[in-house]
């Protein structure tokens, strides 16, 4: 029997699974929003959400845990100058979940972990060269060759 036994383990060894959750749990904090499975969302949703908070309590102390828990210096310095006060207000629930369907592969149901508020950002789409126009560099190039 599962009782009081809470949390999934993932199928994996301890510190394997400490390794994902914390990878999981930076790329949310640099990128706002990540695309996973739905038990390693909800399992990355709880730390994530206590990253928030300990970035809204902001002391010394605070930071030296975030800075442990996350692998990147970036993604510490986000967490407190951006997400923190964006959350300053809100009492807790600062994930949401999005079902996405299921993987091709092996059927894993899929999951968009994302902040509240965070906005779709659409990429900037580059013009695309057409094979006909030739750079100056290439035009200098075609010139030399000839020339000999």
């Amino acid at each position: 029997m599962r009782h009081l036994k809470s949390g999934s383990k993932l199928g994996k060894q301890p510190a394997h699974r400490r390794a994902v959750l914390r990878n999981l749990v930076t790329n949310l904090v640099e990128k706002e929003r990540i695309h996973t499975t739905i038990l390693r969302a909800k399992a990355t949703r709880r730390l994530a959400e206590k990253m928030i908070t300990l970035g809204k309590r902001d002391s010394l102390h605070a930071r030296r845990q975030v800075a442990a828990f996350l692998m990147t210096p970036g993604a510490t310095e986000k967490l407190f100058s951006d997400l923190a006060p964006r959350f300053a207000d809100r009492p807790g629930g600062y994930t949401r979940i999005i079902r996405a369907g299921w993987r091709l592969g092996d059927g894993a149901d899929l999951a968009i972990l994302e902040f509240i508020g965070s906005e779709l950002k659409k990429k900037d789409k580059k013009p695309r060269r057409k094979q006909d126009v030739e750079t100056p560099e290439e035009e200098k190039e075609k010139e030399a060759v000839t020339a000999k």
